[in-house]
Parts: C-alpha cells; structure tokens; sequence
C-alpha cells in the first residue's frame, strides 16, 4: 500500500462493534479475507467455516492496561501514556495534552529532570530518551508510588479522538487475556483478537482449530510515520513452542492473532525454523528482506499507510496481496483501529482449492 494513499476519516471505527446496533456482540466485525490476492469479504463470525481442522491460532494472552494518568507540569495539565515498564524499574512514557476528545496532542518529553506530578501524588521524573526515538517517548522513574497501583487507581484506557467516547477498561479485554504474575500488560489493547468471543472459540475448537498462547506486551501504538516497534517483553511457553512446531510437520497452517503474535514467535524461532520456548525482550522487526520463518497466516487489523507493521504484512503474503487487499478494504469501507474490522491473510490456494472454496464443498 503506498504512502500516497489516505485513510477517510468517516472509516474510523468509533465505538466498538457491540454497540452499533441491538444484538450484536464483538464478532459482528467485518473480516476480510486474502488468499494470495484472491479476496473474499465476510463477517467475523464466519471465521470457523473458513479455516480447517489442525490450523493453529497464535494469541496474544497479555492484559491492556489502564495505562492513561493524568498529570501536571507546573500549572501545565499533561496525560502520560506508560508505555513499556523496563527492567531497572524506569517506564518507557509518552506525553500527551488533553483535548476533550482522547489525548491525542504529542507533545516533547524531557529535559532530563522534568518532573510530572501525577494523579494520586506520585511522581514522575524524565531521565533520558529512548535510544533513537527523538523526543517522544523517554525514560522516566517513578517516585512516591508504585506505578501498576497509580494505574489500577487513577488510570483509564489510553483512546485517542477517532473513538467517540471513554470506554470501560473491559472493552479493550481481549477474550484471551490473563492477569500476569508481576501485574504487567500491554499499554494497549492486542486488538486483533477482541472479535473472538467465547462462544466462538468454542465452535473453533469443536471444528478442530488449536490455540497456542504466548505473551507480548505492547507498548504504546501511535508510532504510525515509518518508526519501527521499540523492544517489547514477550514469553512462549514449552507446550507452545512444541504445538506450533507439530503443527509445522503437519497438515495445519500457523495463523498468528495479530502482528504482536508474529513478533513473539518469530523471536523465538531459530533459523531452521523450530520455536524454542524463550522469554525476555524482543527488538525484532520483521520485514520483506527478514521474511517470516514460521507464520503462514495473520488475522490482523487494518493499518495506516505509514505504519510499520505493513512491512510484516508484506513479508508474510507479499506486496501485491497486501495492496490488493488494501484495495479492497478502502473500496468495501472497511473500518480501520482498534474497533474496526479485521483482515485474515492465508497463503494463496491452489487453483482447485478456490474452486471448492467458491462452490462450498
């Protein structure tokens, strides 16, 4: 998709799906589906009749945080964004100005020294940037409280001014989030999973669909302009590593849940393409010149022209796929963020194959 092309603002999802109309529930997203650059437009909810038994959904199980506090400068009001907790007890942090409609004013962190006071009486003070990343997003330590309790106290879900309103921290709750050990999440919501609900997880499951669970949590998503995703903690598990690498030597496909699902099996791959179960930090960024080792599919949400993460689209289904789908989407009015609609990218099908597909056999 190139930078050329701009996304309307008419096609930003502004409330979540459940709450366009009575009756419907989080699967009433739209899905769109490529197969190479065959593309097929659906509901979410028709998600368990278009993979097969033995495929394997990669998911994220990392919490969203109430990671939005509101803070002074001086007299000045700011909302600090906690991005990404480090581990010498600094916070990665952005800073905002509100604007009555989700904090969507960046704004330059530091100097070094810069104190913010927060809600609660907690302090914050700026020590340096993050390496390579100008002036938005920096180092800060916490002083007068512990951070995850300033959230669970005073914090509410980072949203920015395309959503129509606050919503409850429940509504950035993906069906397969776990409360951590050490209380840790994701600044922001693993978006690509919130169509499931629990009662399609079950017909998946039924239908002969696995899941693997691993963790990444993310940091904060406004790097849209060409920056590259910053270091992020992730975890695979043993059992995970070992379903995904039976599946590899099987019929099924790996279809990771979102770019953050990519990025944590792929840091755990080696070259020869085994998942070995890992933990810690990952700065991997994946591109067309990298290639993807192990994911064959990704469920996905629509992206900005200019965001990053398209790079790893292109490197699991190539450029032309992901243009044609793009095309699709900007022409069936798609809705894009985290409330928007979603984009299941499948290895292309031999001929006879869509053939079955079409006529439903």
């Amino acid at each position: 998709m190139t930078t050329a092309v701009r996304v309307p603002k008419e096609l930003s999802a502004r409330v979540p799906a459940e709450q366009r109309g009575p009756g419907l529930d989080r699967d009433a997203v739209r899905l769109l589906v490529s197969r190479g650059t065959e593309v097929t437009h659906h509901v979410f909810a028709e998600l368990p009749r278009l993979l097969r038994a033995g495929d394997l959904l990669v998911v994220n199980t990392s919490p969203t945080l109430a990671a939005a506090v509101d803070g002074r400068i001086g007299h000045a009001r700011v909302v600090v964004h906690f991005s990404t907790r480090g581990d010498d007890g600094r916070w990665a942090v952005e800073l905002r100005s509100p604007d009555g409609a989700g904090t969507t004013r960046a704004r330059a962190g530091g100097p070094a020294g810069t104190e913010v006071r927060l809600a609660g009486g907690a302090r914050l003070v700026f020590e340096e940037p993050l390496s390579g990343r100008g002036e938005r997003l920096w180092w800060a330590r916490p002083d007068g409280a512990e951070v995850l309790r300033v959230l669970r106290e005073h914090g509410r879900p980072i949203r920015y001014s395309y959503t129509e309103r606050d919503q409850p921290l429940s509504a950035y709750q993906t069906v397969f989030a776990l409360p951590s050990d050490d209380g840790a999440g994701s600044a922001e919501m693993p978006s690509a999973a919130r169509p499931f609900t629990a009662r399609l997880v079950t017909e998946l499951v039924s239908r002969g669909v696995r899941f693997a669970p691993i963790t990444l949590h993310t940091g904060v998503a406004s790097a849209e302009a060409h920056e590259p995703p910053y270091p992020e903690r992730f975890v695979v598990p043993e059992a995970s590593a070992r379903l995904i690498n039976a599946v590899r030597g099987g019929e099924g496909r790996v279809i990771a849940v979102g770019t953050t699902a990519v990025r944590a099996v792929e840091s755990a791959a080696g070259p020869d393409g085994v998942v070995r179960a890992a933990r810690g930090w990952s700065d991997l960024v994946v591109t067309p010149e990298r290639g993807v080792r192990v994911v064959e599919g990704l469920l996905t949400g629509l992206h900005e022209p200019e965001a990053s993460h398209l790079l790893m689209l292109e490197a699991v289904a190539g450029r032309a796929a992901i243009d044609r789908g793009y095309e699709e989407a900007l022409g069936g009015r798609y809705l894009w963020h985290e409330f928007g609609d979603v984009h299941l990218i499948l290895p292309a099908e031999s001929p006879h194959a869509e053939h079955c597909l079409r006529n439903g056999w």
